[in-house]
């Protein structure tokens, strides 16, 4: 899922002539939105979402009976709005909410469905193989393909499988202090990783901390974890320099708070100086995936010890991968011969045939070349849009993107660590017009502005989001 952005009214100079202590008072103000007409258009928005969506309260208020926060997953009802959207269906890029509105989706599961709901290759493998049964803890007949298609795609020789992304990272994290002998990992400031333990650890005034809001935490992780800037080299290279970092876990763009793009040379900087000190890499691609047919890292020529991809694999089917070197893979065959039993990697259902089934169908019908194309080039032009539309309101604000994924931001020039991006946001700005973009039949990612290309996303659909967040802008930018 994602991280909401943290505001902070120092790090961005006003956006209008007052003077910049005044400024620095109203976070609002400085964004260039009026906050008298920003709680008008507020008010008015949650109005209009309850009188559109009563099938949604009738199921939210009885789903509250049974399920706690009247959701069966409590980031379901994180997106800000007076109660849940409930679904109805979703297609390629539509989402039908059960009072029959349809939505063009650029969420699209917070990545999960990045290639459009319900693609009709998967539709047809998981028919093929349900029938046949889908999960007997025994490798299916199409194991073999699946992994050579991986091979082929991602450019590292051996796999495992596992059901999502938190839990390959997990092994991924096993995996490599069992082979370097060393206990402490590193990660950047504001990555995500997903219900991984070990990554939950920030960094406030660049002292490292356990991340706000965990739930019943009773060890403290900074022990074993390690956290630094993205693009901070230096920084970086202090931290690997005793030899006790086991790995590595990056994302090659950071994405979850904000997107945050490598400096040139940056993950040269990384590889270098992971090598040098012994300590093994790992490229989490959950949701770079955008960047192209075999991820950012194929497509900038990274060389990962360990390769993580999630979510979208499967499309919509549970299904996560991590591939690691030839040189990995022995080592994690000696680590078994050393020490034969219960390895605590793995569930009973991951690489269940269902999964294989969807996988396949995935990158063989569904992730082509020719979708990733289409993908990238309507991001293109969403990211181009959406630049003009900022300009011509003369807004402090700028828009990002890696391959599919496209990010405005509220800030004048992209961040370059987590640390910076965290401050940007403004929760109620964000909040506002991800509820008007809903109620004028747009779906983006809760807490922050992240929207997704997918093969089936059109130029209508671009044209909805565009116009809907015109007129909401136009509702609230300070005069």
């Amino acid at each position: 899922m994602t991280d909401p952005a943290t505001p902070d009214s120092a790090t961005i100079g006003p956006a209008t002539s007052k003077p910049a202590d005044v400024a620095r008072l109203d976070p609002i103000r400085r964004h260039g939105v009026d906050p008298d007409r920003l709680a008008a258009f507020l008010a008015a928005e949650q109005q209009a979402y309850r009188q559109a969506h009563p099938r949604s309260a009738d199921l939210a208020s009885r789903s509250s009976e049974h399920w706690h926060g009247g959701v069966p997953l409590h980031w379901m009802s994180d997106w800000g709005l007076p109660f849940p959207l409930f679904l109805k269906e979703a297609t390629g890029s539509c989402l039908t909410c059960v009072d029959g509105h349809q939505h063009a989706d650029f969420c699209l599961g917070d990545t999960g469905a990045m290639f459009g709901h319900a693609p009709e290759p998967v539709r047809r493998a998981v028919a093929h193989q349900i029938a046949r049964g889908a999960t007997a803890m025994l490798p299916s007949a199409l194991v073999p393909e699946v992994g050579r298609l991986l091979a082929e795609r991602f450019g590292l020789p051996v796999w495992q499988a596992t059901l999502t992304a938190s839990d390959a990272n997990r092994a991924v994290i096993r995996w490599a202090r069992a082979l370097t002998g060393r206990s402490d990992i590193l990660i950047f400031n504001g990555a995500y990783h997903g219900a991984v333990d070990d990554v939950h650890v920030r960094l406030a005034d660049g002292v490292p901390v356990q991340r706000a809001g965990l739930v019943g935490q009773v060890y403290d992780m900074r022990a074993h974890t390690r956290v630094v800037e993205f693009n901070d080299i230096a920084a970086l290279e202090a931290a690997l320099a005793d030899g006790g970092v086991a790995l590595v876990l990056a994302e090659p763009v950071m994405t979850n708070i904000g997107m945050v793009l490598p400096d040139e040379g940056y993950h040269a900087a990384l590889r270098r100086l992971t090598r040098a000190a012994g300590t093994l890499l790992a490229i989490d691609e959950t949701h770079t995936l955008s960047a192209g047919p075999g991820g950012y890292a194929r497509a900038h020529a990274l060389e990962p010890d360990f390769l993580v991809v999630g979510k979208a694999i499967g499309g919509g089917v549970p299904a996560a991968v991590y591939g690691v070197t030839a040189a990995v893979s022995q080592g994690m065959a000696r680590v078994r011969a050393e020490a034969p039993g219960y390895s605590g990697i793995g569930t009973t259902l991951s690489a269940n045939a269902l999964a294989m089934a969807a996988m396949r169908a995935m990158f063989e019908e569904v992730m082509t070349a020719d979708a990733y194309r289409h993908m990238i080039a309507t991001a293109s032009d969403l990211a181009g849009r959406l630049r003009a539309i900022i300009a011509d309101r003369r807004l402090p604000w700028c828009v990002t993107a890696a391959g599919a994924r496209v990010e405005f931001m509220l800030a004048p020039e992209p961040p370059r660590t987590g640390g910076a991006a965290a401050r940007i946001g403004s929760a109620e700005i964000e909040g506002a017009l991800r509820l008007a973009l809903i109620n004028r039949g747009v779906v983006v990612t809760p807490f922050h502005n992240m929207l997704l290309a997918a093969p089936t996303t059109g130029p209508e659909e671009v044209d909805r989001l565009c116009a809907g967040l015109e007129a909401a802008l136009d509702a609230i930018v300070a005069a």
